[in-house]
């Protein structure tokens, strides 16, 4: 496997990142971006699309605002119809459509370089792994079982619930793993690639390393105040390995 072609800056320097994971007993992760690219063959703008003509088919068209309308993305359509219609039928009805949408899109998803064998590498020295996403549990961990990864973290997956306004930032998620592996936060590193998942980890007193596949993402990670993103697992994994 060779290193992320899309990396644009230099990694931390190694004693930088090896300070950041140094005595690290937890790794959480985020699912979309750290592990793979879930939606690298299957648009997440064209998932927004759809839930939002699903309303239009139901005669909700008015229910989105402008904005809302043409998200590209599709967390963003469902927490809208759940701020306005908290708990209903309408909205589990359009969180199955999207689980079902990230099912399909787990079929092509595109592995991260080198999160593979860092996870398998993490697990073999004694870490204990979570996943804490927004997306559904239920697509995690397909796709962790189509990887052979699903024995690294089992039963840790933590992902959407009924309770929308708990995703991410709101760091429900990683309490739920915290809690679950019995971790001090102290002790956990929290592997995001964007500001809402470095401000999720700053609410659960998490450390926090930023991934970071392109330089509009490194931008938005810095800006949120990640003070230490990579953009290659590869001097990760090595620094697990020694």
């Amino acid at each position: 496997m060779t290193s992320d072609p899309t990396r644009t800056e230099p990694a931390p320097d190694t004693e930088r990142l090896r300070r950041r994971t140094a005595g690290v007993r937890y790794v959480l992760w985020d699912f979309d971006g750290p592990i793979c690219r879930l939606f690298a063959g299957h648009s997440a703008a064209g998932v927004a699309a759809d839930l939002v003509d699903w309303l239009a088919g139901r005669g909700l068209p008015g229910l989105l605002a402008e904005a809302e309308r043409h998200s590209p993305d599709p967390h963003a359509v469902l927490r809208a119809v759940d701020r306005r219609h908290p708990g209903s039928d309408l909205v589990a009805e359009l969180e199955e459509r999207l689980t079902q949408q990230e099912l399909r899109a787990a079929r092509s998803a595109m592995p991260t370089a080198y999160a593979d064998p860092l996870i398998r590498t993490w697990s073999a020295v004694g870490a204990r792994l979570a996943v804490a996403t927004n997306n559904s549990p239920r697509v995690v961990t397909a796709y962790l079982d189509g990887r052979g990864l699903l024995g690294c973290f089992a039963p840790h997956v933590y992902g959407r619930t009924r309770e929308l306004s708990r995703l991410k930032p709101d760091p429900h998620s990683l309490h739920r793993a915290l809690g679950a592996l019995g971790a001090d936060p102290a002790a956990a590193l929290f592997i995001g690639d964007s500001p809402s998942d470095h401000e999720a980890a700053r609410r659960a007193g998490v450390p926090f390393l930023g991934y970071a596949r392109d330089a509009r993402k490194r931008a938005l990670l810095r800006d949120a105040g990640a003070d230490t993103v990579v953009g290659s697992l590869e001097p990760l994994l090595g620094l697990v390995r020694r």
